[in-house]
């Protein structure tokens, strides 16, 4: 291991041989972090948090300090980070705010600086959270999401696979997969077209989720209406029953198209 001389690293961390640790570090006993993850100066990571393989953390970042949550009395939740995440300058990050839950970050994953995870959110894999993204308790967010800088996330929220967020949005509700989203509150403008070529969609589901997405987002009709003429009308591609089943499943409402929004879901 290459531990500066000015870090301090609990005894009862358990870090493998190859993890570097820089200048003002602190590291807490309960901390347990994977081969050939390097730890920048003046970052500190405490709590029960595990960090994965080959993952890079900058100056400043606070990973696994407890909740930002008035409920939480002390108990021993979790933090899990996966494997090859970048995590910026000054990113915070805080563990589950219940006894024995946990908040989850998957691989692959990009945190940019000042970037905040709350408690009990779960990012899956391959995200972009640009600066100053902030993401409230309990927040939900699948693969390949892309979210712009000084974005907040309403707690319980779930953000769908690729979907893009436009910077500064105030999102409240749900945002559809396959979706670029944008405003105060975020609307739904079209499909994340990028994202299913990298994605090697194939072109008749692509031009499925065109016409799905004009019938669930811009046509005016309440959700209920709009999911039962997609089912009726639109090929069944898997793409396409995810979509439905995502939003069938909300909770808290869906971030819709100007039309669609002020129809009665």
């Amino acid at each position: 291991m290459k531990i500066h001389s000015t870090a301090i690293v609990d005894k009862k961390a358990k870090l493998a041989d190859d993890v570097e640790v820089g200048p003002y570090t602190i590291i807490g006993p309960d901390v347990e972090i994977e081969a050939s993850t390097k730890i920048g100066p003046h970052v500190v990571i405490t709590g029960y948090t595990s960090i994965g393989k080959n993952c890079s953390i900058f100056p400043g970042a606070c990973v696994g300090t407890i909740p930002q949550d008035l409920k939480y009395k002390g108990e021993e939740s979790l933090l899990k980070i996966g494997n090859n995440n970048i995590i910026r300058e000054y990113v915070t990050i805080n563990p589950g705010s219940e006894k024995g839950s946990e908040t989850s970050i998957g691989d692959g994953n990009l945190l940019m600086a000042y970037s905040h995870v709350a408690h009990n959110c779960s990012i899956g894999n391959g995200c972009i959270i640009a600066n100053l993204a902030t993401l409230a308790g309990h927040v939900f967010i699948e693969d390949k999401v892309v979210m712009g800088g000084i974005v907040g996330i309403h707690q319980f929220v779930r953000v769908g696979k690729m979907a893009i967020i436009g910077g500064c949005s105030k999102v409240v509700q749900d945002i559809p997969p396959f979706s670029t989203c944008d405003g105060r509150p975020a609307r739904v403008y079209g499909l994340n077209l990028l994202g299913l070529k990298r994605a090697e969609i194939s072109m008749d589901a692509q031009r499925s989720l065109k016409k799905a997405f004009r019938v669930l987002f811009h046509s005016g009709a309440s959700l209920k209406s709009a999911i039962h003429e997609v089912n009726e009308t639109v090929g069944h591609f898997k793409e396409i029953d995810y979509l439905l089943e995502f939003l069938k499943g909300s909770k808290r409402g869906v971030c819709r198209g100007d039309r669609a929004q002020m129809s009665a879901d």
